[in-house]
């Protein structure tokens, strides 16, 4: 039998997967505290400078003047990060989304090598690691580093992770575990607003929060190899022991289970043709799929952090403010579930209509009077609402676009496009410089955009999942450009 079949067997979504995949839920939660860290330990309380007849002369003096007139505790108040020092702030931000980009690119090629399960326990035990050396960080520097190498780690655990949610499950349950894995994140976001209310110390709550990955690094240890990879690799024997493993622990014996045995060509290493990543740029049909994906990644991720910059500008507690817009998120998920499982929508029409919709909530904040501040931010959420309904069928529906051989490579590459559009959105702001609505016409261009160049992909909807290169080529897994470009190539 074949891996599909097997899984009807061993059980789609069993007890026991529901465990593993809900160890791999709360290591989301981990994630979005890490992600969201620098919000609240970076915070700028108000402050006054003390005026003399003299200007100071060194930084030392200046900090002897400055007298801070909030009670808060963050790596600004401690290492006097304001005026010609403030940038300091945004760069260690910075710093994290440029580890998230390198973790992208060099841990999707490593585990689609080595396999899921080491890259991704490595991964997480190095971030709980470098955690602690933000937390305990004797100076900026030293605390500037540590994001970046937490950065590093984030980036590509959570690539495994999202990938371990698929591959544990049957295809049909794709969709929700992709979809649950983004609930956690919005969940963490806005758990961590709460743990900040509670803890507001950065370096106690720097602790806390990474102390979290102590645990769930414990809870993961167990997890078996992806079986799916496994089987992708050859290693057919090892495959059919986890998947035992999982019928038994499901209550479905399955001593007899015997997967197809496939040959070299099947676990996806085509001769002459490159792998990993150059197979993105080499094969036509992923070539085309890889250049519309990497720019609706960029464009989801360039409108989501954008608008979250923008919305957390807004009067109140920081607090209330992180959990909002975490919270913000949850009601994308159902819309999710429902629209992209309906014939008539699917995963393609659906992320191509929520980011037009995104686009378009951004259009709307233009056409509103600035003083009316309430309707600006409700459209600003509702923008945010429907990104990140994108954002979530775009990981549903990459995944199911990679064959499985390549399937991390695909992502991560996608993944570093999403984080070069989180290091530009910081500055996209800035541009009301140049015109108030600038900043809003640059998230509907990119929204509206990105929706349509989404309607040249094939739907994936009922259709059965390219373990291999070779399967590519065939009419169920393309659409007329794609199939064009493979004529182009044999002629």
């Amino acid at each position: 039998m074949d891996l599909e079949e097997a899984l009807q067997v061993v059980g789609e979504f069993g007890p026991y997967q529901k465990r593993a995949v809900a160890v791999l839920l709360l290591t989301q939660l981990y994630m979005a505290c890490q992600s969201m860290l620098i919000v609240l330990i970076g915070s700028t309380p108000p402050y006054r400078i003390e005026q003399q007849d003299e200007a100071p002369s060194t930084q030392q003096e200046l900090i002897q003047r400055i007298t801070f007139t909030e009670d808060t505790d963050s790596i600004v108040t401690e290492w006097f990060l304001i005026k010609q020092h403030a940038y300091k702030v945004s760069l260690a931000g910075s710093l994290f989304f440029v580890g998230l980009l390198v973790g992208n690119v060099f841990f999707g090629p490593l585990s689609d090598k080595i396999g899921r399960r080491p890259v991704y326990l490595t991964g997480l035990f190095l971030e709980v690691v470098f955690g602690y050396v933000t937390a305990f960080a004797p100076s900026y520097e030293v605390f500037a580093g540590s994001r970046l190498l937490v950065g590093l780690m984030n980036g590509g655990i959570g690539l495994v992770c999202f990938v371990l949610t698929q591959e544990y499950v049957g295809k049909s349950y794709w969709a929700m575990t992709g979809t649950l894995a983004s609930m956690a994140f919005a969940i963490g976001i806005a758990l961590f607003g709460a743990l900040g209310y509670f803890i507001q110390p950065w370096r106690s709550l720097a602790t806390a929060a990474n102390s979290l990955g102590v645990l769930f690094f414990l809870l993961s240890y167990n997890l078996p190899e992806s079986p799916r990879w496994l089987y992708c690799q050859g290693q057919t024997q090892q495959a059919e022991e986890v998947l035992r493993y999982m019928a038994q622990q499901n209550g479905n014996a399955a001593p007899n289970l015997m997967l197809q045995r496939v040959v070299t060509s099947k676990v996806g290493v085509p001769d002459n043709k490159g792998t990993g990543v150059m197979q993105l740029v080499i094969h036509p049909v992923l070539r085309i799929r890889t250049m519309v994906l990497m720019y609706v990644w960029y464009a989801c991720s360039l409108v989501y952090y954008g608008l979250t910059l923008g919305a957390s500008e807004t009067s109140g507690s920081r607090y209330v403010n992180v959990a909002m817009y975490g919270l913000v998120e949850l009601p994308a998920y159902p819309l999710c579930i429902y629209f992209i499982n309906k014939h008539w929508a699917g995963r393609r029409k659906s992320m191509a209509s929520f980011l037009c919709l995104a686009g378009s909530a951004c259009l709307c904040t233009m056409l509103i009077p600035e003083s009316t501040g309430l309707s600006v931010t409700l459209l600003a959420l509702m923008g945010k609402l429907m990104v990140s309904a994108a954002f979530n069928i775009a990981y549903v529906y990459t995944s199911e676009l990679y064959p499985t051989v390549i399937r991390n490579a695909g992502l991560g590459v996608c993944s570093m496009s999403c984080r070069v559009g989180g290091i530009i959105a910081p500055f996209v702001p800035s541009m009301r410089a140049l015109h108030t609505s600038m900043p809003f016409t640059v998230f509907c261009l990119s929204g509206l955009s990105a929706g349509c160049l989404g309607l040249l992909l094939p739907e994936t909807l009922d259709k059965p999942s390219a373990e291999t290169l070779e399967e590519l080529s065939y009419p169920t897994y393309s659409r007329v450009l794609e199939s064009k470009a493979l004529l182009r190539e044999d002629d």
